[in-house]
């Protein structure tokens, strides 16, 4: 297990009683971890960034599917460069304000983890999940991101005096 700064909040946040069943990370080549939120299985996160031409916010939404990193849904609020919805490949619905949701993706992501290079703070990519929201891009603009859905730290088990 790595040692992290900060242990106290460390540990509030593995505590047995919050179903902890992964953690999503953000690590630098260095190993240096920027991001460290807890995903309890069945829940989910998304990684948010606003469009570099039309400004408007996206979302890649993923779900912790039995320890899996899985692309379930995203959030086009238009049909601007570089976005849209591939036939077969999830279904296309309105999101009742002028963009749409692409449901049901339920895309495997090979090895749990991907590499992101995190725009520029006009672009702003975040993850976002229950358990908080880190700015990619103001930790790391134009690094080598590996975002990757980890198996939580087992507990450490209890002393008790017999």
């Amino acid at each position: 297990m790595r040692r992290l700064a900060g242990g106290g909040l460390l540990a509030l946040l593995f505590l047995p009683s919050a179903g902890l069943g992964a953690v999503l990370t953000a690590t630098l080549p260095d190993g240096r971890e920027i991001a460290h939120l807890s995903v309890p299985e069945g829940s989910g996160w998304c990684v948010l960034w606003r469009h570099s031409v039309k400004g408007f916010e996206v979302k890649d939404c993923y779900e912790n599917r039995a320890g899996h990193m899985v692309l379930v849904r995203s959030h086009q609020p238009d049909f601007a460069a570089g976005l849209g919805h591939w036939i077969g490949r999830g279904r296309q619905v309105s999101d009742g304000a002028g963009g749409y949701w692409i449901e049901d993706i339920d895309e495997p992501v090979p090895g749990d983890a991907y590499v992101l290079r995190p725009g520029t703070m006009a672009v702003n990519h975040r993850l976002k999940a229950a358990s908080g929201e880190v700015s990619l891009s103001a930790l790391a603009t134009h690094a080598r991101v590996t975002i990757a859905l980890e198996p939580a730290p087992p507990s450490s088990p209890e002393t008790t005096d017999d």
